[in-house]
């Protein structure tokens, strides 16, 4: 089943953080799940452009960035409010920011170290 797309191609936050993510070393970008998906080159995934919640409060956030983050930093960043746990890819590790209002030398902090996070040997 072919998933509906779920982001405007003009977005300008998306074009923002394309701006960072592609700027990785071999980053590419596809969509998959009708999202923007940001992963090295032919390999692991390392952000996501819009997600949501699960559970009976469900919420979605369509301008958000959902990376990978350390698990050192993970308790922290749960109890800030301006962060969230998506569906599906949260017990992974990883965390939702939105977009909106967000400190885009943050976002390139996030996005940096989930692109380490699994980024080929020879890469880093």
């Amino acid at each position: 089943m072919a998933h509906p797309i779920m982001f405007e191609a003009d977005d300008p936050l998306l074009a923002r953080l394309r701006g960072v993510a592609l700027a990785m070393p071999e980053a590419e970008e596809r969509v998959s799940h009708g999202r923007p998906w940001f992963s090295h080159a032919g390999g692991t995934a390392f952000a996501v452009y819009g997600s949501g919640t699960k559970g009976p409060d469900k919420v979605m956030h369509p301008h958000a960035l959902v990376v990978h983050v350390d698990d050192d930093e993970r308790p922290a960043r749960v109890q800030d409010p301006r962060f969230f746990v998506p569906a599906y890819l949260g017990p992974k590790g990883w965390l939702g920011l939105d977009l909106d209002d967000a400190d885009w030398v943050e976002v390139g902090e996030l996005v940096d170290a989930s692109w380490r996070h699994g980024a080929p040997r020879r890469l880093l």
